[in-house]
């Protein structure tokens, strides 16, 4: 009839710990990008950015020369 003794506060803070943990992993996979993946992007980013803006047609109405 007797088993294992536990420290029921030690019990639910390791269970937090292992919960919490599962959830940064979840983030790192999610959010989780390097610094390289981030650079990259900023710089598809202007580029497209740039490009489209290359393209933008000029209204007359917008020019201040008389």
């Amino acid at each position: 009839m007797t088993g294992k003794i536990i420290n029921l506060r030690l019990a639910r803070k390791a269970k937090t710990r292992s919960e919490k943990e599962k959830r940064a992993e979840e983030n790192r996979l999610t959010f989780g990008r390097s610094k390289a993946e981030k650079k990259r992007d900023a710089a598809e980013k202007s580029i497209t950015e740039n490009r489209l803006e290359g393209h933008r047609r000029k209204n007359p109405a917008d020019q201040d020369d008389p």
